[in-house]
């Protein structure tokens, strides 16, 4: 049974320590990089990398959120509205650095023998430590232990701190030792190379404004070239008393930094400690940074490292108590699930000035900007547990107003303003129009997360505070870019929109936008209708302010009523867009090997061209705004377009994850978790060394709560659904929603709401009103899962529907010889290796996957000869067969089936399958055997599957597919079917039961009348 009260705290329980800090006990110089991602501290305003203070510091830097570079883009051709220039995060001074010397030799990480390495970042604490034990090249043996916090408590005009204990222990060593605290520059941003998940260009470094030290305090002064202004960074020591205690000696500074100098003798078993304080202060002018850097240093020497990393730790404990996560029987789950949820709330900007970038602050990936995702994605895990951070952000996005409403009337909009897609000041910093200034869902991913604080915290004073005006504004951007269709009806539809999807461009009707947008919209009704209810003054006082009347307002819900989102009534699914169904299957074969998304290969043309998805639009639409939706539409939905997504996108994997558990879909829900809840710790992406991926943890945390749990806020209301992964033996999270605190555990057999703070609350737990009290717990049965997915045998069903080869007799290896004969003739090399990939491909895609390997191309005449040669030896081959070829149970199968009246049909890719069937003796068995030659698009498309059951007169629901291919698992689930796969379960992903062999199908155990 899981405990539903929060685990006992790592400082109380010496057990409980794993579950609270990512450790390390090796030294893995290859990683650097990497590591210095994962192990990076934040404030939210000043991020620090994990690198060594000792070390050399390439990879290494330190980061103000307000403090960047601003750079022309410069276009061989320009038109109007392009972006004029971008924004590029660049490092600042490097306060960290701590040079140790032993007589004249530096002790350097990279150089010296390792023998032993332990690092942790203790995530209930806020603190990273380290200790290591080298040898230098002389044989002296020194031990170092390390330990930095950078304290949260920032306030805007404030700076920033970093505070440092360092000691150094002399394991056989006897002699003079230095270090040498240092702050240092001459860093540029880093080169972000050719990839485009990363950034465009690195960036000349700060400008070198002045530098002093001296006996009590070393700083340095910076300015950008053509950015946000001034920095000063300035360090100051205090030096505890210990068996050699240090002493000042020196000060040096010049261009490229500043530092401070201190000595001592050591001898074995003897340590030296250096506390160390850096403070960081900017602003667009020099003037008063000096006063309050002096400020900040004193009061930090005066508190010392014990007592500010006592401070942290407190505020670490605050955010835990409200935020608490824990998973039984799964702790590796748990910690990572922690990590992710220390890095959002340490990155996320919380001074209601600065951004929250999609590398917060842990690096210069994506150049320090931030995107749609942080409203979409981040915002909600704070609106949940750190409401007042969520507040910040919205903040922060109000400060970018004026700057969206420029870019509105760059884009040719009257009124409004339209959020660029990629920031940091507020500009629009992307080059690429078709994937940035078209991407209009920024405005929609802003006005769900206004909506969503607004509904955790009831705060209607933020409405006031720019909220109302930010939502209104954005909301005015969409009858200016669609328009009420005669030619459908009337339906409002919005054109010439780029969805989240970065593989589709350009296109009208992009279900993600317009139902987005449809809710953004009704959000503005709303909110309108509330003010003018509620603060009668204060509403027409803003709407006279923004020119905005009630006639406005009736269009906008006009149009909300009227919004167009595709749907396509033969295959079940939302469409993406208006032409994204018409377009082919991607015809690439998959990549093999570690990921590798298709943006680095291929052309963006050649992307847009096919049903291609770097993430489904329709999976996130049905997961932001799907709660009306049936789920019956969702599941079909969710099978179809999880056959064409590359899941290139970080983001993908948590919404995938969140309607696989909502759909029933559990082993595909915890694959998905499993997804994004890992993507920086083993950089599944292969790219933290340039930053953790912000949005990524988010879906982590969403996966669990509004995935596993069921977590949704509908009309202001709690509801919660929980099903309970498989390895796992429960979970718990704390969540705080109007001004109250709430934990919710989830056991085997049970639900436990525990309100732990604040008036009783209302919430719905599986379509039951529960109400909630401080004084009593609700304890409830868990829900279960909708029957017909979670568990969808046995089930109504009126057809089955059955593959061919591999499922009823065995040709493949007729097949294989045909082919190989072929292959022979023209020279072309064939095995069995890739007649693997031929599996349940029709004739031509077979034909095409075996001439990748020919020495010339073949014109479409020629090929329609070798694939009618290759029909001739396939002919000739079965005129052999008969129905001693038929498996095992075959027609055992086909008559009870037919004896309990179900129609059975045949979906077979060859055309030769009416002969088979006749030779084999069970011809007159099937009711329906498709036509493959009028089939349009192959498996994994649905089409075969779904004309087998239109001719049955049978709906796709109430039929069973059974299949032995990969290809076919993904044709039937996108048909919405069930599927049975026949062969071993890890070469059939995706279906919902396996079988050895179809003489295991028992009728009983898989349909009811």
């Amino acid at each position: 049974m899981t405990d539903t009260n929060p685990p006992p705290r790592p400082d109380q329980d010496p057990q409980a320590q794993r579950a609270w800090r990512l450790r390390q006990d090796r030294y893995e110089p290859a990683r650097r990089q990497r590591d210095a991602s994962l192990y990076a501290l934040a404030n939210g305003s000043l991020g620090v990398r994990g690198g060594f203070e000792e070390g050399r510091g390439d990879g290494d830097g330190c980061y103000l959120a307000a403090v960047y570079e601003h750079h022309p883009i410069h276009y061989h051709e320009r038109f109007r509205g392009f972006a004029l220039s971008t924004d590029t995060r660049v490092p600042v001074a490097d306060g960290k650095r701590i040079e140790v010397w032993l007589g004249e030799q530096r002790l350097d990480p990279e150089t010296a023998e390792v023998l032993a390495f332990e690092r942790e970042l203790d995530l209930h604490a806020g603190a990273l430590r380290r200790r290591m034990r080298l040898r230098d090249a002389h044989g002296a043996t020194v031990e170092i232990l390390a330990e930095r916090v950078v304290p949260l408590n920032v306030h805007p005009g404030a700076c920033d701190l970093l505070a440092i204990r360092y000691r150094v222990t002399s394991i056989d060593y006897s002699g003079p030792i230095a270090l040498v605290s240092a702050i240092e520059s001459g860093r540029q941003a880093a080169a972000q190379g050719d990839d485009p998940r990363i950034g465009v260009s690195g960036s000349e470094g700060l400008l070198a404004n002045g530098a002093r030290a001296d006996a009590v305090q070393a700083r340095y002064g910076q300015r950008t070239r053509h950015g946000t202004g001034a920095v000063l960074c300035g360090q100051r020591h205090r030096l505890p008393s210990g068996e050699a205690s240090l002493r000042y000696a020196d000060a040096v500074a010049d261009e490229a930094g500043a530092a401070q100098r201190y000595e001592a003798q050591l001898l074995p078993g003897a340590s030296v400690v250096l506390e160390k304080f850096v403070a960081y202060a900017s602003a667009a002018d020099a003037g008063g940074l000096d006063a309050r850097v002096d400020s900040a240093l004193s009061a930090a020497v005066e508190a010392g490292y014990e007592a500010l990393a006592a401070l942290q730790s407190g505020a670490m404990a605050e955010f835990w108590r409200d935020a608490e996560l824990s998973i039984d029987g799964d702790p590796d789950s748990e910690l990572a699930l922690r990590f992710n949820l220390f890095h959002l709330w340490q990155s996320a900007g919380r001074d209601g000035v600065s951004g929250t970038a999609a590398k917060g602050l842990t690096g210069e990936g994506y150049e320090g900007h931030c995107f749609w995702d942080t409203e979409a994605f981040v915002l909600p895990v704070m609106a949940y547990t750190a409401p007042e951070v969520a507040r910040a952000m919205l903040q922060a996005r109000h400060g970018m107003l004026e700057a969206a409403r420029a870019h509105a009337r760059e884009m040719n909009h009257a009124a409004g303003a339209l959020y660029p897609w990629r920031t940091i000041g507020g500009g629009e910093c992307s080059a690429h129009y078709p994937s940035g200034s078209a991407a209009y869902h920024i405005n929609a991913a802003i006005a769900y997360a206004i909506g969503l604080y607004l509904d955790a915290s009831d705060d209607v004073g933020f409405l006031f505070d720019g909220g109302a005006e930010m939502l209104f504004e954005t909301a005015r951007i969409w009858p200016q870019i669609g328009h009420y269709n005669p030619r459908r009806g009337g339906a409002f539809c919005i054109h010439e929109v780029t969805g989240p999807d970065e593989y589709t461009a350009m296109v009208d009707n992009n279900y993600y936008t317009n139902r987005l947008a449809q809710q953004h919209l009704r959000r503005a009704v709303a909110v309108w209708r509330r003010l003018h209810e509620e603060r009668p003054q204060a509403a027409i006082a803003l709407a006279a302010r923004l020119g905005l009347d009630a006639d406005e307002v009736a269009n906008w819900e006009r149009a909300a009523e009227a919004m167009y989102l595709p749907y396509d009534e033969a295959l079940g699914v939302y469409a993406q867009d208006d032409g994204f169904l018409d377009k082919p299957r991607w015809p690439f074969p998959p990549r093999q090997g570690e990921h590798r998304p298709l943006l680095l290969d291929y052309h963006p043309l050649t992307l847009y061209r096919y049903q291609v998805c770097k993430q489904a639009d329709v999976v996130m639409a049905l997961v932001l705004a799907g709660a009306d939706i049936d789920l019956a539409r969702k599941r079909r939905s969710y099978d179809y377009y999880e056959a064409v997504t590359t899941h290139d996108s970080t983001l993908s994997a948590s919404m995938f994850g969140i309607l696989a558990s909502e759909v029933g879909y559990a082993d595909r829900a915890l694959h998905y978790f499993d997804a994004s809840l890992r993507v920086d710790l083993d950089d599944l992406h292969g790219n933290t060394d340039h930053g953790v991926h912000m949005a990524a943890m988010a879906g982590s945390w969403l996966a669990l709560t509004q995935g596993f749990a069921g977590l949704r806020a509908i009309e202001g209301e709690l509801h919660f659904a929980p099903t309970l992964p498989a390895r796992w033996n429960g979970y718990g999270f704390g969540l705080r929603w109007r001004g109250r605190e709430l934990h919710v555990g989830v056991e085997r057999a049970q639900v436990v709401y525990r309100l732990i703070e604040g008036e009783p609350l209302e919430i719905v737990h599986a379509g039951q009103r529960l109400r909630l009290s401080v004084d009593a717990a609700q304890t409830l049965a868990r829900a279960p899962a909708d029957a017909a997915a979670s568990a969808p045998f046995p089930r109504p069903t009126q057809a089955l529907i059955f593959d061919l080869d591999g499922v009823l007799t065995d040709t493949a290896h007729t097949h294989y010889l045909a082919w190989k004969r072929l292959a022979d003739e023209i020279g072309v090399p064939f095995d069995e290796t890739v007649n693997l990939r031929l599996k349940g491909v029709d004739r031509e895609a077979s034909l095409a996957i075996i001439l990748e390997r020919a020495d010339r191309p073949y014109d479409e005449a020629e090929r329609r000869e070798l694939a009618a040669r290759k029909n001739g030896y396939y002919r000739a081959a079965i005129e052999s067969m008969g129905p001693q070829d038929l498996y095992p149970g075959v027609t055992e199968l086909l008559e009870a089936a037919r004896a309990r009246g179900l129609k059975l049909g045949l979906a077979s890719a060859s055309k030769n399958a009416p002969a088979l069937l006749a030779r084999l003796g069970i011809a007159d068995r099937f009711d329906y055997v498709a036509d493959a030659a009028r089939i349009a698009r192959a498996k994994p498309a649905p089409d075969i599957f779904l004309s087998v059951a239109q001719a049955l007169g049978v709906p796709p629901e109430r039929c069973i597919g059974i299949e032995d291919a990969a290809a076919g698992i993904v044709a039937i689930r996108a048909a919405g079917m069930p599927a049975v796969g026949i062969g071993a379960a890890d070469a059939l992903p995706g279906a919902d039961a396996h079988l050895p062999e179809i003489a295991a199908f028992d009728l009983d155990a898989f349909v009811t009348p």
